[in-house]
């Protein structure tokens, strides 16, 4: 197992939810921290929460700028001079029919869950292979492996980052790299709230299933330890994982439970 204690780590989305517990958590652990987000201020707040804010840097990003990945990955390697690990977190989520859902949704869901993540990794991708290692991490969802009504886009975009990173990882193993997709279920964050409608505007709401799902500073230890142990699929939350395996050996099975527990 490769502990994370004291490496450089890129944690995207780190201004709220999974991405802050992150921080803290690595913080702690002396890790050289370079976080970023949409939101400057909201970064600011976070970094004056951890201990080591002389290991904090922030650079602040829009992953829907995917013009913009090259440089921010310049910018992200120049503060420490090298970076172990990548953790792919930002991201938005969806609740809306299909039939009544505008495809600016979908673009958007898109253009920052993958091909945002796609262009940061892609960006970071030639400093690994010349450091012959390197760690990327992605916060996909129980969602990317299975699928559930209302999250249409969501469900796209996630799933499609699973074939993306699959093949990385099989592209450049021999290069020392490896890959992690992590798989949450229900986690206390504030995704549910600013999860678009069908006219793209937030839910402004949350979700029972939720705020009733894993506590984030939980969640996070779970994933720093499915990143050490460099698993190529962690799956992380309450019963909602069996879903996983209940798709792979049965499929119709899935769905009548998925429809049951949605009404």
């Amino acid at each position: 197992m490769a502990k994370i204690d004291g490496k450089t780590v890129w944690i995207t989305g780190a201004s709220s939810g999974i991405g802050e517990a992150l921080v803290y958590a690595l913080d702690k652990k002396d890790c050289k921290l370079i976080i970023s987000s949409r939101k400057k201020e909201a970064l600011e707040r976070v970094k004056s929460n951890c201990i080591h804010k002389e290991n904090i840097a922030i650079v602040p990003m829009d992953l829907a700028d995917i013009t913009a990945m090259p440089e921010k990955a310049k910018q992200a390697f120049e503060v420490f001079g090298s970076i172990a690990i990548l953790i792919n977190n930002a991201g938005i989520s969806q609740r809306s029919e299909i039939a009544k859902t505008d495809i600016s949704v979908y673009k958007k869901l898109m253009d920052i869950n993958y091909l945002g993540t796609v262009a940061l990794s892609k960006s970071v991708l030639p400093y690994f292979i010349q450091n012959s290692s390197g760690h990327f991490v992605t916060v996909s969802s129980l969602m990317g492996k299975f699928a559930g009504p209302q999250r249409s886009g969501y469900c796209g975009a996630k799933h499609a980052l699973h074939g993306f990173f699959d093949v990385l990882r099989m592209e450049h193993e021999s290069d020392g790299i490896d890959v992690t997709m992590i798989c949450p279920g229900y986690v206390q964050t504030n995704i549910d709230k600013n999860a678009l409608t069908a006219d793209g505007s937030p839910q402004r709401t949350h979700d029972a299933e939720n705020q009733n799902g894993l506590p984030v500073d939980v969640f996070a230890k779970k994933m720093i330890r499915a990143i050490e142990r460099k698993k190529y699929e962690a799956y992380m939350g309450g019963k909602e994982v069996m879903g996983v395996y209940v798709k792979r050996l049965f499929p119709r099975l899935l769905h009548r439970l998925v429809l049951r527990s949605t009404k």
